[in-house]
């Protein structure tokens, strides 16, 4: 499981160091992607082989289904940690998110994400209010 927010920093050959909390459960890999909301999505092999699995379950016939796959997949790169914690981040997804030097990695429960740091202020400002308004929504009866 993933929490938390960091504030790593990408170097100039475009490499993010993990947070120290997140490195042991993606030390065997993990694929970095597009997400929603213009942040980058980190899911462990296993997550994304999972992911994976339940899409090839979902009718090719639909467009909803071949448009997601499409822009989840064709921006996809599997990685491997180095000795020190840092990944590549491919120059397409850097972009994608408007990343730069800062960022901001948080922890989504079964993966991580990438944001752009005024982004993420501009998106948990937003979500604020939302968030406090959503716990019958999501937790029914509790």
């Amino acid at each position: 499981m993933f929490f938390g927010t960091y504030t790593p920093k990408i170097d100039d050959k475009n490499r993010l160091f993990l947070p120290a909390k997140f490195r042991e459960q993606l030390s065997e890999g993990l694929v970095v992607t597009r997400g929603q909301e213009r942040c980058l999505t980190i899911w462990s092999l296993e997550d994304f082989t999972k992911l994976t699995e339940r899409l090839a379950q979902a009718p090719v016939t639909n467009k909803a289904t071949r448009d997601y796959v499409r822009m989840l997949f064709a921006a996809a790169s599997q990685e491997v940690p180095d000795k020190q914690g840092r990944i590549s981040i491919p120059p397409m997804l850097k972009d994608y998110a408007s990343l730069q030097k800062d960022v901001v990695v948080i922890g989504s429960m079964n993966r991580i994400e990438i944001w752009d740091p005024q982004a993420w202020a501009s998106y948990s400002e937003e979500q604020e209010q939302v968030f406090s308004e959503l716990s019958d929504e999501v937790f029914p009866g509790i």
